[in-house]
Formats: C-alpha cells, structure tokens, sequence
C-alpha cells in the first residue's frame, strides 16, 4: 500500500500522525488475514472474507486521503 507515494514522507506521516500509523497498521494486518484464507491457511465463510476486503479497501482510501493531504500541505503535489 502507498507504493506509489515517497517513502521518507510516509515514515513522517506515520511519525507525525497517530491516526494515520493505526491505518496503516489495520491495513497490514487484514491484508495478511486475507492472504492467509485466500491460500487455504485460515478458514473463513465468504461473506466475512468480503467483509474484511471492504475494510481493507475502505482503510486504503483514507490512507491516501490522508497522505495526500499531507503532501499538499507540504508543496509535495
């Protein structure tokens, strides 16, 4: 996630930013879940898996909001 963006501004986002590392940290987190199902190493029924991919990508977006906001503040972008 945030590939795209600077790495040294999203460790000073992350730094600066409780809220934004705690996204950041639930992304990782679900994101590791749901590889764990979709390979056969967790069981999961499909609506939670669902669930937990709608969280993800809901926790992305505002990720990026975020980073955004912060690079424009900063004259980045």
């Amino acid at each position: 996630m945030l590939e795209e963006f600077p790495k040294e501004a999203i460790e000073e986002l992350r730094a600066t930013n409780p809220h934004f590392d705690a996204i950041v940290i639930k992304h990782d987190e679900l994101d590791k879940r749901v590889t764990e199902v979709e390979e056969g190493r967790e069981h999961m029924d499909d609506l939670e898996l669902e669930k937990l991919k709608l969280e993800k990508l809901r926790l992305k977006d505002e990720a990026y909001m975020l980073m955004n906001k912060f690079l424009k503040e900063k004259g980045l972008k």
